[in-house]
């Protein structure tokens, strides 16, 4: 199935897309807000993502995605990290993997083509699924310091 040859693909080559995202996200004005997050945390981040993508569109659930998603929201928006530059990231990351199989992995016949509309849906589920739940950890921050900010302003009155 040349779905499961394209994951393993970019399994096998995810220390090479985690340096080329590293480097389009340095390069991009919209993900300008992420230079306050360390270069090695986020290529670790992306690590993770590629070499582990099996896992991730086959056997992750919707609450394994919540659990790495929100936290992962939570922390960016601690470090300062813009909401649209944190969406932008996750697009990017997803880019990133088309751009690779573009150069390494498309050139196939028309029936196998087939099976690569399997890992494009599985890859925008995922993606769409990893937004949705970084932007509710990245509001749940917001509204915490919100919160913090009232209680504090209540308590010196």
């Amino acid at each position: 199935m040349i779905a499961l040859r394209l994951v393993h693909l970019i399994e096998s080559h995810s220390e090479e897309l985690a340096e080329s995202l590293l480097h389009k996200l340095e390069r991009s004005n919209r993900a300008a807000a992420l230079r306050k997050v360390p270069p090695q945390e986020i290529r670790e981040r992306a690590r993770e993502i590629y070499r582990n993508l099996s896992d991730w569109l086959l056997t992750k659930t919707d609450d394994d995605i919540e659990r790495v998603y929100v936290p992962l929201g939570r922390r960016r928006a601690s470090q300062g990290v813009t909401m649209s530059a944190l969406c932008w990231a996750l697009v990017m990351t997803e880019q990133n993997l088309w751009d690779f199989l573009e150069l390494e992995g498309m050139r196939e016949k028309p029936l196998e083509i087939l099976g690569g509309f399997e890992l494009l849906r599985l890859l925008d589920q995922f993606f769409d699924q990893a937004v949705y739940f970084a932007t509710l950890g990245h509001e749940s921050y917001e509204r915490e310091k919100q919160t913090e900010g009232h209680e504090r302003l209540a308590h010196s009155a």
